[in-house]
């Protein structure tokens, strides 16, 4: 599955959520709990058939009205705080093997107060110091404004830098950006799509990363 030429990069971009951490089944009691206290009658199948990373299309293929939106975040939110989600298995040790070859980033459609949150508990903060959230660019992914935005806090050029994500949005994100495009296949029901999108590289596993990777 994986090209064995390795990838140039000076900068090494990552989405945050499927991509390092385990985050699906998380994702999954939240969106439950906000669909059944606003009496959606949506069940795991029903998820897993429209999700997406922007939460926004989950919601339009809900039926849930625009009005109503703000409710099912503050809900979603609510019912995610009472969830403690792991990295993915050997994320901690990619990271730890990139960081002294690399200028990393995250960039992410999560929210700040979240995704900040986690990578300070899981000690990660000094790896990350440039981050894109979901509130930093009005355009969500696939657009490629969050990347772009992340390459110019990183002073970076994009014939420079990989993006690494578990979403097909993320890989067209990436080659709008002209960024070299890698996925890996996550926790999420992205696998499909994601295959569909051929990435320049696909791995099983984060894991992989550090083999496929050379200095620029």
């Amino acid at each position: 599955m994986a090209n064995a030429s390795p990838f140039s990069a000076r900068a090494v971009l990552l989405d945050w959520d499927g991509t390092l951490l385990d985050s699906y089944q998380a994702d999954l009691r939240a969106y439950l709990a906000m669909f059944h206290a606003l009496g959606i009658a949506w069940g795991v199948e029903d998820l897993e058939r429209h999700y997406c990373p922007n939460w926004y299309e989950v919601y339009r293929a809900a039926r849930l009205p625009r009005a109503k939106w703000p409710l099912a975040d503050r809900l979603w939110r609510a019912a995610y705080r009472k969830q403690r989600p792991k990295l993915l298995p050997g994320a901690r040790s990619v990271v730890r093997a990139l960081r002294s070859r690399y200028r990393l980033a995250i960039v992410t459609g999560g929210s700040q107060d979240r995704v900040s949150g986690q990578i300070r508990r899981f000690g990660l903060s000094a790896s990350f110091p440039t981050c894109v959230f979901s509130e930093d660019t009005p355009r969500k992914k696939p657009h490629p404004a969050p990347l772009r935005l992340a390459l110019e806090r990183l002073g970076a050029r994009p014939e420079e830098c990989v993006y690494v994500g578990d979403a097909a949005e993320d890989i067209e994100m990436a080659r709008r950006a002209a960024v070299r495009p890698i996925g890996v296949l996550g926790p999420f029901p992205t696998a499909e799509r994601i295959r569909a999108a051929r990435p320049d590289l696909l791995l099983d596993s984060i894991r992989e990363l550090p083999q496929h990777l050379c200095m620029a």
